[in-house]
């Protein structure tokens, strides 16, 4: 049992764990130290000095962020000679920073305007020279140095917990300021976390800037809609006219503890606008009476895909979505080695991690959740991180220690030698030792090029590791052998101290999984698309035959891939026909859609639970009280492990469906803020192999299927696999995301 450290703060006694600090013993225990500089998700910044306090028997002041407590120590956060140090320090920072408050865009929540009233600064003795600082635009952020007060948050979130490292301090006295780190201008992912913690107007929105005062916003509590991290955000509405309808302004997050990707940030504008129209409705209804199959997206409510999974059962036809069939067969594969249907890791626990295992996704652009976490693991932890995968990634160089680079389609090899390796001296059951003693080591290291050095140098850099996590990603679900890998991963969970993270595509892939029975998706006639491809559309995007919500414009719920069931709240209204309208009139009837949370399916894992009964808040120490966690749900342990097949080769130019920084899907494709990077992406070698040049129209095919892009030679990129994105195209990741091409030049 870990000793605590037993000491007073203010006459109460108090205990703190190892590691912990005076400020962190004091929050858990309801005491207030002031602080303008501390973010409890960062190392401490220790440069604000607000927080000092003093301790009994040491001489001047204690800064309470980064001290940890001894036995008996007294501990006094407020006192004559404290409150004068406060003051004095705020009107340090107070010196000529700009009286602009009126139109300053943190007015009304900063930090500096709230401390300098709590501490009774009302006049000032201190004065320096001005200066002229040039308010910098870099993009999607404006960064004005007049109003920096160089508490160094932004600094110390963009390196601890994006991982982009982009931003650092010029120090010059007076004349410090905030400048893009080895580069002209910022280049970095524009997650805008930094704007996040700012606690003043120094860092802000392009966008937003000077369009709203805070308190004019209302602020509507929900989930991101862009990935399966599910991220916690808060949309900023207002109205932007005497008798205009709300719109959203921003979008903010819970920065203390919570952190949030530029698409969450500022692609916020994917609302649908419609009214109702009797003749469209009926044309709708007749469609999906006579659909031979309804194809539909998982950029969708748990409530959305009850009814489609409704309508299936009502009219007797075919449901498609190749996006959450493969993830479910793939978690069902997994299931019947471990014994339940959901793996043993979240996010939190890739945060607290020491040593990780990450195969099988490009992950700073299929999830920049799962990345943060990773980055957090990495600067706090100092975590191994292996990185397995064909391709290597730029954005990922600082965080991962080892790489693992392995061929193209091998995937159930490389799966293999890990569980060998890490399953070696584990005491595991005579099935699965005589399997790993089939193994054809040599075969497998030679065809996916991991060598048994890479594997030892693993193991080694693991030794004294406590905490661990496999991450599987989604490369692996439309693997021809997606099976025996889930089954692979699984034993590894079973056997080991490694904890499994799955990490699927969409939104809310494994909600969708989970409610709906899916049939294999055929290339036939008469199908109605829903958020997706068909011969009658019914979308939130524009080329829909009727027109539906959007995520933002709904109440209802999604799984992310801590398989915690997350509430959306609609920020925005909307005037036409909802999902819930369509299936009224086909006799499921429901009054609302919301009416369905309750209904979702217990043996799937949901809860009856009403909608109005989930809390939507993170709690003080960052406890997440968003929904609920889905039951376990166990399963029989039927599943037997199949020989390794052939390893296949992937000879000449190869495609990678990965998508670029920002964006994830045709909804991000829509908002303004966003880049639209379409082009295809490639190095030098693959130039060569496919005789193109930087700036080339090309035509590439895949699967039959035909795509003209541009080319772009990419210095950041090696060997001969090229990056093709899918959210300007709707794919549904129906087949494995590298692909054999033929691309050539058109004019």
């Amino acid at each position: 049992m870990e000793k605590m450290i037993n000491f007073t703060i203010d006459g109460k006694n108090v205990t703190a764990a190892k590691g912990e600090t005076i400020l962190q013993a004091a929050r858990k225990n309801g005491v207030y130290i002031p602080t303008m500089c501390y973010i409890s998700k960062t190392s401490p910044c220790a440069s604000c000095r607000i927080c000092s306090v003093e301790v009994e028997g040491v001489d001047g002041f204690i800064l309470s962020c980064n001290t940890p407590p001894t036995e008996g120590i007294n501990v006094t956060t407020n006192s004559h000679e404290l409150e004068r140090e406060r003051q004095n320090i705020m009107k340090l920072y107070d010196v000529n920073h700009p009286l602009e408050c009126g139109v300053c865009d943190k007015s009304g929540e900063c930090d500096l305007q709230n401390m300098t009233l709590e501490f009774g600064v009302a006049h000032q003795e201190f004065s320096a020279k001005d200066q002229l600082r040039t308010v910098k635009d870099w993009g999607l952020i404006n960064y004005d140095p007049a109003l920096c007060i160089m508490c160094e948050k932004c600094v110390h979130v963009c390196n601890e917990v994006i991982g982009d490292d982009a931003i650092e301090v010029k120090f010059g006295g007076y004349s410090s300021t905030i400048i893009p780190k080895d580069s002209e201008t910022l280049d970095c992912t524009f997650c805008g976390e930094c704007i996040a913690v700012c606690p003043v107007g120094a860092l802000v929105s392009s966008d937003f800037k000077y369009t709203a005062n805070a308190w004019e916003l209302s602020r509507v509590p929900s989930t991101c809609a862009h990935c399966s991290a599910g991220c916690t955000l808060e949309y900023e509405t207002r109205h932007a006219g005497i008798n205009a309808d709300a719109s959203i302004y921003r979008v903010k997050n819970n920065f203390e503890f919570a952190s949030l990707c530029g698409a969450g940030r500022f692609g916020f504008d994917f609302d649908a606008q419609s009214t109702k129209d009797e003749t469209v409705f009926a044309t709708a209804l007749d469609k999906i009476q006579n659909a031979a199959a309804i194809r539909f997206s998982s950029v969708i409510t748990n409530e959305e895909a009850y009814i489609l999974n409704s309508i299936k059962e009502k009219f007797s036809i075919k449901l498609f979505n190749e996006d959450a069939r493969l993830y479910s067969a793939f978690m069902k594969a997994y299931a019947s080695v471990s014994g339940k249907l959901q793996a043993s890791a979240d996010l939190e626990a890739v945060k607290q991690a020491d040593a990780v295992v990450l195969i099988g996704s490009r992950i700073a652009t299929d999830n920049p959740g799962v990345r943060y976490a990773l980055t957090t693991a990495a600067r706090h932890n100092g975590a191994k991180i292996v990185y397995a995968h064909p391709m290597e990634d730029a954005l990922m160089k600082n965080t991962a220690t080892q790489f693992m680079k392995y061929e193209v389609g091998t995937e159930e090899g490389v799966m293999a030698l890990l569980a060998n390796e890490l399953l070696k001296d584990a005491d595991v059951d005579d099935a699965t030792r005589a399997f790993l003693n089939d193994l054809d080591l040599g075969y497998l290291e030679a065809e996916s090029n991991v060598g048994d050095d890479e594997l030892a140098f693993m193991s080694k850099s693991f030794a004294r590791s406590q905490n661990k996590v496999l991450i599987v990603g989604a490369d692996m679900f439309a693997h021809a052998r997606a099976a025996n890998i889930a089954k692979l991963a699984a034993l590894i969970e079973k056997y080991t101290d490694f904890s499994l993270l799955v990490v699927p595509n969409e939104v809310n892939t494994v909600g969708v999984s989970l409610i709906c029975d899916l049939d294999c998706d055929e290339n036939i006639d008469n199908v109605v698309g829903y958020n997706a491809k068909g011969d009658y559309v019914i979308s939130a995007l524009e080329d829909a035959d009727l027109k539906i919500p959007a995520l933002n414009q709904q109440e209802g719920t999604v799984v992310n891939i801590d398989n915690r069931v997350l509430p959306l709240n609609a920020a925005l209204a909307f005037e036409g026909y909802e999902l819930n309208d369509l299936a009224n009139a086909l006799g499921i009837e429901s009054e609302n859609t919301i009416d369905y949370t309750r209904k979702l399916p217990q043996t799937a894992g949901f809860k009856t639970v009403e909608f109005d009964s989930l809390e939507n808040f993170l709690g003080e120490f960052g406890e997440d009280n968003r929904g609920y966690l889905l039951d376990t749900v166990e399963c029989s342990m039927d599943g037997k492990l199949e020989e390794i097949a052939e390893l296949p080769e992937y000879n000449g130019t190869v495609i990678y469906h990965a998508n670029p920084v920002l964006q994830f899907n045709s909804f991000t494709n829509v908002t303004r803020q966003l880049e639209r990077d379409t082009a295809l992406h490639g190095s030098a070698q693959f130039a060569a192999a496919a005789k193109i040049s930087d700036g080339d129209r090309i035509e590439i095919s895949l699967n039959g299927l035909t795509q003209k892009r541009v080319f772009k030679l990419d210095d950041e990129l090696k060997g001969t696999i090229a990056l093709n994105p899918t959210f300007d195209s709707g794919a549904d990741y129906s087949s494995y995301r590298f692909l054999k091409s033929k691309i050539v030049r058109v004019m």
